[in-house]
């Protein structure tokens, strides 16, 4: 089978495309998955560059779709030929979290989905959306989930609420959709005039280029009567967060879910205190999380924003791609 390693040191040129062994016949309680997408996320870039060490030879890539080939004994949740996608945490099954670094995501702690072929417990996947292509799934275990996470199991979401969400990647894109979804009202930045019409398109009621209008923040509010908005999505980090603070109502929710500003900076905490805010940090989300997502998302009928795909031999040019930042929701491998 063909499968990817990430060399050392990591950088897009030490991506190698090399043939392995296919594995053989799924233990007890396991599942061989023949994978057929996967799709990129800044994580992924992170390590594929070394910004996030890892070992040498590591198989990256942290989400994965395809169909399941064999299971193992005691497997009762899938059967041959069910389309499934890969978890981002998969010893986090339920309940509130227990983890607090990347030891056990594939890609990163643990070898990931640039691969054709893989034989992992039956726990590390969940059912796929019905309908959805490969391609469509592999977007959902990173980016999905997390704006899924912030907005409705962290965030408490409901029709009315007003949601603004930062730039055009994957995550934000999903928390457009889902904020939609529920019936709530969405106010989107970007940098580029050409994104912000493909953003309306999609449901935002409201566009801001944040270069023309540094002080953002502040047209929020002035969009929202100067009442503010319920939820953040928020993606740069130190560089954004004070904006996204003034945007804010009184008592509401900043998701934190991305640091793309730097790890860290100046925080006016004392405006987040008067503002009675909730600032809660956000990575991912349990299988039981995804579970529901897919449910939401079958009941609600979103399908994800898919920009371009490459085949796993150009995964080097895939990230090079995101790296241009030029794209307008998720690249994905498919093979």
């Amino acid at each position: 089978m063909k499968v990817v390693t990430v060399e050392s040191p990591a950088s897009l040129d030490s991506l190698s495309v090399r043939d392995r062994p296919a594995p053989e016949k799924p233990g007890p309680g396991e599942v061989h998955v023949r994978l057929h997408a996967s799709s990129l996320n800044f994580h992924d870039y992170a390590v594929v560059t070394g910004m996030i060490p890892t070992e040498g030879g590591r198989i990256p890539m942290s989400d994965g779709a395809g169909t399941v080939e064999a299971v193992g004994e005691g497997v009762r949740e899938f059967q041959p030929g069910d389309r499934v996608v890969s978890t981002f945490f998969p010893t986090w099954l339920k309940g509130s979290a227990a983890i607090d670094d990347f030891s056990t995501t594939p890609g990163d702690g643990m070898d990931g989905y640039a691969r054709e072929e893989v034989i992992r417990p039956a726990n590390w996947f969940t059912h796929a959306p019905e309908g959805y292509s490969h391609a469509e799934a592999a977007t959902l275990t990173t980016a999905g989930l997390t704006a899924w996470r912030a907005l409705v199991v962290n965030g408490g979401i409901k029709a009315g609420d007003t949601v603004l969400t930062l730039g055009t990647g994957g995550v934000s894109i999903f928390a457009l959709q889902f904020a939609r979804m529920m019936g709530a009202r969405v106010i989107s930045t970007s940098s580029s005039n050409e994104k912000m019409e493909r953003l309306r398109e999609l449901g935002a009621e409201h566009t801001i280029n944040y270069r023309e209008e540094p002080e953002w923040g502040k047209r929020v509010r002035a969009l929202t009567g100067d009442r503010g908005v319920d939820h953040v999505i928020e993606v740069g980090g130190p560089g954004t967060l004070p904006q996204s603070i003034n945007a804010l109502r009184i008592g509401g929710h900043i998701a934190l879910i991305g640091i793309l500003t730097g790890q860290s900076g100046e925080i006016p905490t004392a405006k987040l205190m008067a503002k009675q805010g909730r600032l809660q940090g956000i990575i991912v989300g349990s299988r039981e999380h995804q579970t529901d997502m897919i449910r939401g998302i079958e009941a609600g009928g979103l399908r994800p924003v898919l920009d371009r795909s490459f085949p796993l031999d150009d995964i080097a040019d895939a990230f090079r791609h995101e790296e241009a930042g030029r794209h307008f929701g998720k690249i994905c491998l498919e093979f």
